[in-house]
């Protein structure tokens, strides 16, 4: 049976259409949820929450009032402000499920609206989304940084499978360590990717993607397979020489990235020297090469 043609279960009310909330929004309707109110600051939200959503917008407290479950898809520096005044407009939070999607957060940034009556939940989408069409696709099988109160466990859980998601559930003293290792992995490895095609460029390489890509898959398999044994290089090989050449063209040709390879070369070296892939001498060698040794 097509999931239009199943009765809905919950309303959904979503309070930040963007690329997080119409996406979610979208997945919690295929699922045979109603989303029955949105709301969004930008003209590009206020967009997705009619063409994803099928919605006008409106205000938040039209949202919550409206919905059963309330998605809080916003930015993190903005979600502490936004719970706090929804919990002081008087508009009526009891029993309705809140949920956020920040990774940084868990539950303690809903306390003021849990007071009220809501019922809180973190589920943190572990994905990019980036505004087209395939982001809806990319939720089958992503994982989702799950933190509940023990009640509400099997209800976090069973919406996140409902996403198509796979739960994961994270304690509420590790979400900013969580948060961190994922914004580590794949913010900065945009951030490191960027830099490389742009020096490729530089040096007359026409498409640097075509030449970094096939690297970075095998790279990316190996790593996900094999842990840090999956390392390849100059450094785990302890081609010192090497290492020292590519800091001193970094330093003369972009001085900005000499820093960022030369501290991750280092944790590199550390990490290979401590799962005995490197000697100790060629470790030596490599931080002499970078500028010393910072182990003590």
């Amino acid at each position: 049976m097509d999931a239009s043609d199943r009765p809905a279960r919950l309303a959904v009310g979503v309070l930040g259409a963007g690329r997080v909330g119409s996406v979610l929004g979208a997945a919690l309707a295929g699922a045979g949820h109603r989303v029955v109110a949105a709301s969004g600051v930008t003209d590009a939200s206020s967009r997705r929450a009619v063409d994803r959503l099928g919605v006008s917008p409106v205000s938040p407290e039209e949202v919550v009032c409206d919905a059963q479950l309330i998605l809080l898809t916003v930015p993190d520096d903005v979600l502490p402000g936004l719970v706090s005044g929804l919990a002081t407009t008087g508009v009526n939070l009891r029993g309705k499920l809140l949920v956020h999607t920040s990774g940084a957060y868990g539950l303690s940034v809903l306390e003021p609206a849990a007071r009220c009556g809501a019922l809180p939940l973190a589920l943190h989408p572990v994905m990019t989304f980036t505004g087209r069409e395939d982001d809806l696709r990319r939720l089958t099988g992503c994982s989702f940084g799950v933190t509940a109160p023990d009640q509400l466990r099997p209800v976090a859980e069973a919406l996140v499978i409902e996403m198509g998601g796979e739960p994961v559930w994270i304690e509420e003293a590790d979400r900013a360590l969580y948060h961190a290792a994922l914004a580590n992995a794949a913010n900065h490895m945009v951030t490191l990717i960027a830099e490389s095609s742009e020096l490729l460029g530089r040096i007359g390489v026409e498409h640097p993607g075509r030449m970094l890509g096939p690297l970075l898959g095998a790279a990316l398999d190996n790593v996900l397979r094999l842990g840090i044994a999956g390392l390849t290089g100059p450094v785990v090989r302890g081609d010192a020489g090497t290492v020292r050449k590519h800091v001193d063209a970094l330093i003369l040709t972009a001085p900005e990235a000499a820093d960022a390879y030369i501290a991750l070369a280092r944790l590199t070296a550390d990490r290979a020297l401590a799962a005995g892939l490197l000697k100790p001498e060629a470790a030596e060698r490599l931080l002499d090469a970078l500028g010393g040794n910072i182990w003590t």
